[in-house]
């Protein structure tokens, strides 16, 4: 069998079951356990799949940058933010993470909402400029232009002058196994630190998100008490984190 062919089935498997097990993929193709490792390297370095233990989940596209990123699932990231500004009570003070779903709450937010969004996004920070009741920190730091948010230790420690209400989060990859991923380091190290500053998280998840998985993790799924997706997501793809204890809210 050519490495094209095999590497035609691997995805076919991926989209189909949603993960590939190097073990048992092999034995179904009569094939040895390194062959199929070798091509899942492969195309993990092609951006094709993200590799686990014993194989692979697919690859989230939303590790794209800001450009390509706004282009993705615009109806269901509308929805998400439209539900997710709905979440904000008046007083509270809030964690907004980058990214453009995060940036439709922010447009969403109701004109007489009173509250504190705390932010490393210079992108959600702007958005509110002109909001009237809402008052926003912005926390400094290097900008990562790539997702157009400010990481390093400035934030870290700017993160730790507040006790938020709720944090916003968003991520590349929601696996119930693997957990909340992202596709940067530093990233990674920032969002953890917003969720242990909260109270309670809310993860805002497109389609594409859930079972998908990209290089740093988060956390486990237990880190977030909310899970917000949008109404295409089948309701099996959701019963691993019902399982675990979070809450599974659809955007209407």
């Amino acid at each position: 069998m050519l490495t094209q062919q095999r590497k035609a089935m691997i995805l076919v498997a991926l989209k189909r079951d949603g993960q590939v097990v190097a073990k048992d993929f092999a034995t179904s193709l009569g094939l040895s356990e390194d062959t199929i490792r070798r091509d899942l390297r492969e195309m993990a370095a092609d951006g094709l799949l993200q590799r686990v233990h014993g194989g692979a989940l697919p690859a989230s596209p939303a590790v794209a940058d800001l450009t390509v990123k706004a282009a993705q699932s615009p109806d269901a990231k509308r929805a998400l933010g439209l539900a997710a500004a709905r979440t904000i009570r008046p007083g509270q003070l809030v964690f907004v993470d980058g990214g453009t779903t995060c940036l439709a709450m922010a447009q969403a937010l109701p004109r007489d909402l009173r509250a504190m969004v705390v932010t490393h996004s210079p992108v959600i920070a702007s958005a509110l400029v002109d909001h009237p009741t809402v008052d926003v920190a912005l926390i400094g730091g290097r900008l990562f232009k790539h997702s157009g948010v400010c990481v390093g230790a400035q934030v870290l420690d700017g993160i730790r002058r507040f006790q938020a209400d709720l944090y916003v989060m968003g991520v590349t990859g929601v696996h119930a196994g693997i957990g909340l991923t992202t596709g940067d380091m530093e990233e990674a190290d920032v969002k953890r630190a917003f969720a242990h500053a909260a109270a309670e998280t809310m993860v805002l998840a497109t389609p594409e998100k859930i079972g998908a998985a990209s290089p740093h993790v988060i956390g486990p799924v237990t880190l977030i008490q909310t899970l917000l997706v949008a109404g295409q997501v089948g309701e099996g793809a959701l019963v691993p984190f019902q399982e675990a204890g979070v809450s599974v809210v659809r955007a209407a």
